[in-house]
């Protein structure tokens, strides 16, 4: 079996995506490297976040539904004070607060009511379906539509640093969590609102962003072995 036969048999692959990359682009890219036709991903990652991607091929793909049903973990930066229709950098700003009110304590203390089960409203501008189409189709439109809520589990959630008006978290959470909807509803409960400014996935299940390739690392890789095997 040849190196690139190895990817059509089946493989998992741990991409660590880059800023303004769609999960399709990534797939599109490896596709065309490897000449596989059944490439597939475990888990959209916004082209405004970084980090962790798993990829898998041939008989691999099978193991995608698997792969995204684990939990999630996440780093990232939310701004208080502003708010967005996306609850992210994708749309403008609409509104400004002063933190006046805002102190590291009620940061801390409201950072321990996120924890648990509960249910969330996924964004406006997402992928949830809604009438058959994905709700991001009708908010950009600017027509109001109900999104129910969605029962999830956050299981931790750490404020690593404060520098106002950003403050540096980890989380960790089930699939089909929105970090942007916690960003929205952290900051609506500070009465200031807040907006996800970075975001960066690290895990999904045992899989970790340590040990993935940036896709340029990748591409040399398979590029180098093409020559050693030609």
């Amino acid at each position: 079996m040849s190196f690139l036969e190895k990817y059509n048999e089946g493989q998992t692959l741990l991409i660590d995506k880059d800023l303004e990359w769609t999960s399709f682009d990534v797939v599109k890219k490896i596709k065309f490297l490897i000449k596989c036709k059944k490439v597939g991903h475990a888990g959209t990652l916004d082209p405004l976040a970084t980090g962790l991607l798993v990829l898998c091929t041939g008989k691999n793909t099978k193991k995608i539904n698997d792969i995204q049903n684990q939990n999630k973990e996440y780093t990232g930066e939310f701004t208080l004070g502003k708010t967005t229709p996306s609850h992210d950098l994708e749309t403008e700003f609409i509104e400004s607060n002063d933190l006046d009110d805002v102190t590291e304590e009620k940061i801390n203390d409201l950072r321990k009511n996120f924890i648990g089960e509960q249910f969330q409203r996924p964004p406006r501008f997402s992928a949830v379906k809604v009438k058959g189409k994905r709700a991001y189709q009708f908010a950009r439109k600017n027509e109001n539509i109900e999104i129910k809520e969605k029962k999830i589990n956050i299981h931790e959630f750490k404020i690593s640093e404060i520098n106002l008006p950003n403050i540096s978290f980890m989380i960790s959470c089930t699939k089909g969590t929105y970090i942007r909807s916690i960003a929205r509803d952290f900051g609506k409960a500070l009465g200031c609102g807040a907006v996800l400014t970075k975001l960066r996935r690290t895990k999904i299940g045992e899989f970790d962003v340590k040990d993935a390739f940036k896709i340029d690392d990748f591409v040399n890789k398979i590029n180098k072995e093409k020559i050693e095997n030609s």
